[in-house]
């Protein structure tokens, strides 16, 4: 980290990536870099199945000896272990297991192949990317805010409740920054009379264009042309800001001038339809901490960091250059990035979330949203290759190869789990080898890339479940993939609807309908395996056939059975959503009673707190005022006690003015440490995730009105990495204490 809290800007990529191999010095890595050599040479050996046993057996062994340490030359030196297994297994591959006798055969042994050859393509690009992630940390802005730059606070919306925007809006208000520096404008696609009486109210600013022309992008572009700041923050609607987001990120915009964009993580406080409706939801990462835990940090390295539509901060002089944010695809964020790297600019990632948002309730809304972007993102490949054109670096290019095709990802996927119905049924066997053989060679290349991912990405990402998140979406995008490719100009931008309500628990037919087919095939092909077993006359050969297939399609009807999980989608009544959080406060009611306690959760509809109190029932309601200190800042909160038990007050606010419901939006979202625990799981075990992720399938069997507990990961300190400043004057001109305490009063 050392290289990226100096105030100078970074240094080029190549120059970071001479560094870190010089660094690796000393006898140990020569011996391993020799070994590995020989590794290399070996994969092109033809050996017996004894032999490549012990091979296989030996590698294994090496990766629990060197695996114990915790390094990145560690890392480096298994990933490099892991690629070297997984071309040992495509040689034998690509030379002894595929047979032609006949087209059937032949043609679907070629497939299969082609399937792997994607897998491996991906697995090799991921190396690449995450072979020294930056780990940026913020950069201190100049002491005198008179030289800090001036700021656009972007809002789009179309067709979001008011509800959601609103409290968007509040925080982005409440940010601490100089308010003759600071606007902050709704641009209003739905152009509503309500949204325009809320931006007078509150001391936002509205802007409504004429037409919806290009979707977000055209909004964004009529936006830059009637506004004047130096940079851009960039807010989705439903993301809202921690009040120190500008302070903490904006010293690289500052200190490199060269810097276009700098993207922080999309982090959410609401359960996404993975977390909420499986049995172990809260005890897995959620499915976007892979991309915006590792992989942008992997991309910052090589200067490939992508804009990903909220959560940002661009250089208005940089969109300027290009034309305004790309309109050719529906993944503006992206393709917008891909333009200013090709004029030559620079992109950053800090991986601190500084704001939070709401996911997508719905499994079908999910399966909408990642349609949208494989859509846009294969659309990209199609019409702007970062293979193609100039202006960008090797690594550049290989990283958005990696982000576009990576979304090709549905067919191969497919393919992969049905692969054991062509034997099943129609006895092909596609794999022309002994399942000795596929069992010598398949399994250490499976081990080494499972347990090499294991160890890069630790608690970011658990193994297996990439299998389930891609099987809930694959027979979706397979039709997508296919039009996107031939037909690239198709497709337009949809909004993903968010913050609504399940009345009642269902079971969405309409997002698991395909893999729900796919399972009962899948479970008449296992039955056909079982019986040719237990009731057929068969050779040892084809007896180890059917069982291996079997096998396999075991494991295909579980990764099937638990993307249908998800799909049993759980109630959801709660507008506002609780967030987990331990905050000193006081309670005063008007009788002058006090007493000192800690929250427990908080959302805009209330707080619970620990705290000794009398006994309080809703019957029976006591008005007060809650009081902490957060960031520096006094804050007086009213209140009304609904109940009160066992050490424990339920709490909800009395809000009656806008002011009052900015600093509640302050006290639940505003806090500068509000998200640091967004990874606060422990690191990833492959046979504990797998344990895991067949509890999760109970969810398809509870009973109807059952709830699932979710237990969440134990809360652990994580110091914000800057110093915070004292706070400054909010929009409106006025201390922010005292705006707060009239607020109370």
């Amino acid at each position: 980290m050392s290289e990226v809290q100096s105030s100078a800007p970074a240094e080029s990529w190549f120059g970071r990536f001479s560094n870190k191999i010089l660094s690796l010095r000393g006898a140990s890595y020569v011996v391993g870099a020799l070994g590995l050599c020989a590794l290399l040479a070996a994969t092109m050996v033809t050996l017996s199945l004894n032999e490549q046993m012990i091979v296989a057996l030996v590698c294994v062994a090496v990766f629990f000896i060197v695996g114990r340490r915790k390094s990145r030359r560690t890392q480096v030196f298994l990933e490099v272990l892991s690629a070297l297994v997984s071309l040992r297994y495509l040689t034998w591959r690509l030379t002894e297991t595929l047979d032609f006798d006949t087209w059937t055969q032949g043609i679907l042994g070629v497939t299969l192949l082609l399937a792997e050859l994607y897998a491996l393509y991906m697995l090799f690009l991921s190396y690449f990317q995450t072979i020294s992630p930056l780990h940026r940390a913020p950069l201190p802005l100049p002491a005198n805010p008179d030289e800090w730059p001036t700021v656009d606070i972007f809002i789009p919306t179309y067709d979001e409740a008011l509800s959601i925007v609103r409290l968007t809006v509040l925080g982005a208000l409440g940010i601490d920054w100089p308010p003759d520096k600071v606007n902050v404008y709704i641009l209003d696609d739905g152009r509503r009379e309500e949204f325009a009486r809320f931006a007078e109210a509150c001391g936002a600013r509205y802007i409504a264009r004429p037409d919806n022309a290009h979707a977000k992008a055209g909004n964004l572009n009529y936006a830059i042309k009637h506004t004047t700041g130096d940079h851009i923050l960039i807010l989705d609607c439903d993301h809202i800001p921690t009040r120190a987001f500008l302070q903490i990120s904006m010293g690289w915009m500052v200190s490199d001038s060269n810097i276009a964009l700098l993207q922080t993580p999309h982090h959410f406080y609401s359960p996404d339809p993975f977390q909420r409706n499986l049995a172990v939801g809260y005890r897995t990462p959620p499915e976007g901490n892979l991309f915006y835990g590792v992989i942008q940090d992997g991309n910052d390295f090589w200067d490939a960091t992508f804009f990903c539509g909220s959560c940002a901060i661009l250089r208005r002089k940089a969109i300027e250059e290009i034309g305004g944010f790309a309109t050719e695809t529906v993944t503006e964020d992206a393709h917008t990035a891909l333009r200013m790297q090709r004029k030559g600019w620079s992109t950053a990632y800090l991986r601190i979330p500084l704001a939070s948002g709401l996911a997508t309730e719905r499994l079908i809304t999910h399966i909408g949203q990642r349609m949208r972007w494989a859509r846009g993102m294969i659309q990209i490949f199609r019409v702007d290759n970062p293979m193609l054109g100039s202006g960008l670096k090797l690594g550049q290019r290989l990283c958005y190869l990696s982000a576009m095709t990576s979304f090709f990802f549905a067919i191969p996927r497919v393919i992969f789990l049905a692969s054991p119905l062509a034997f099943l049924f129609f006895s092909q066997n596609i794999i022309a080898a002994s399942p000795l053989a596929v069992g010598v060679y398949a399994i250490p290349h499976m081990f080494h890339s499972i347990a090499t991912a294991a160890k890069v990405n630790k608690g970011w990402r658990y193994s297996f479940w990439s299998e389930v998140y891609e099987t809930v979406m694959a027979l979706f995008l397979v039709r997508v993939t296919i039009v996107t490719m031939l037909f690239p100009s198709k497709g337009k931008f949809n909004v993903t609807e968010k913050g609504g309500v399940l009345e009642r628990e269902e079971f969405d037919l309409t997002a698991t309908y395909p893999n729900i087919i796919f399972a009962i095939i899948m479970a008449l092909g296992l039955l056909r395996g079982l019986y040719a077993l237990i009731f057929q006359h068969l050779d040892i050969i084809s007896e180890r056939a059917y069982a291996l297939n079997c096998i396999w399609s075991v494991i295909s009807l579980i990764i099937l059975m638990a993307a249908i999980s998800v799909g049993r989608e759980t109630k959801q009544l709660r507008q506002s959503h609780r967030i987990e959080a331990q905050i000193p406060v006081t309670v005063y009611d008007y009788d002058g009673n006090s007493s000192h306690g800690i929250t427990e959760d908080v959302s805009m509809g209330g707080v619970a707190i620990h705290l000794p109190w009398r006994e309080v029932t809703p019957d029976h309601p006591v008005q007060v005022v809650i009081h902490a200190v957060l960031d520096g800042e006094e804050m007086n909160l009213p209140a009304t006690m609904i109940r009160s038990a066992q050490g424990k007050a339920v709490f909800t606010w009395s809000i009656s003015n806008i002011q009052v419901e900015a600093a509640v939006v302050r006290f639940v979202f505003g806090r500068a440490d509000a998200w640091l625990q967004w990874n606060n799981y422990e690191d990833d075990r492959p046979l504990r995730s797998l344990w895991s992720l067949i509890l999760s399938i109970k969810a398809l069997f509870r009973r109807k009105g059952q709830m699932i507990a979710h237990s969440r990961p134990k809360k652990k300190p994580i110091a914000l990495p800057v110093e915070r400043r004292e706070p400054t004057t909010s929009q409106g001109g006025q201390k922010q204490e005292g705006k707060i305490s009239r607020a109370a009063s």
